[in-house]
């Protein structure tokens, strides 16, 4: 029976992730994620006493920590901060397009959408920025924590125009333009 709690538990929050990515925080219902993710009706508040917002919290460190992965596979096989730029790119570029243009971010929408989530969404864009600002550092990189905002408000912004446009020609300008300031800063 525990092992079914887990899974219907994951599968919410997989469920919430994906639906918040596709349609926002405030179109995202609790029966939505149900739906979604064929978990019984009473596993919401089983699961998330605390609802919708604590489902959201849940499905925002679950990316986070998917992507602070991802960011040190990519450090771990970048030659230097100019490939770990591409990598980060090139990993919100390719799920974006894998989607069809549907997903973006799920941290995103806690911050454009809701009350109280702020503090979440926060968090994960801190750590992120940390975790990129420090494999910047140890390519040599001066203003690594500069550099690293510049990275994912570039990555943000390039998911919403990208998305509108059904283009990764956002993509390909943010990297063009990061790459460029990489060789200024290493110069």
């Amino acid at each position: 029976m525990a092992g079914k709690r887990s899974d219907a538990r994951q599968k919410m929050v997989v469920a919430a992730r994906e639906l918040f990515r596709e349609q926002g925080y405030h179109a995202t219902a609790l029966s939505d994620v149900l739906k979604r993710s064929e978990a019984p009706r009473g596993s919401v508040y089983f699961h998330f006493p605390g609802g919708k917002a604590e489902l959201a919290t849940e499905a925002a460190d679950q990316h986070t920590s998917e992507l602070l992965e991802n960011i040190t596979l990519a450090a771990a096989e970048a030659t230097g901060p100019a490939d770990l730029v591409r990598a980060y790119l090139g990993l919100a570029r390719s799920n974006l397009v894998a989607s069809d243009y549907r997903q973006g971010c799920t941290i995103a929408p806690l911050v454009l959408e809701s009350d109280g989530l702020d503090d979440v969404a926060g968090r994960s864009f801190t750590l992120i920025i940390d975790t990129l600002a420090g494999h910047f550092a140890t390519f040599g990189v001066p203003d690594a924590h500069e550099l690293a905002h510049a990275v994912l408000a570039g990555v943000e912004g390039a998911l919403i125009t990208a998305r509108a446009l059904r283009s990764t020609a956002p993509f390909d300008a943010v990297q063009t333009v990061l790459e460029s300031h990489v060789e200024r800063l290493l110069k």
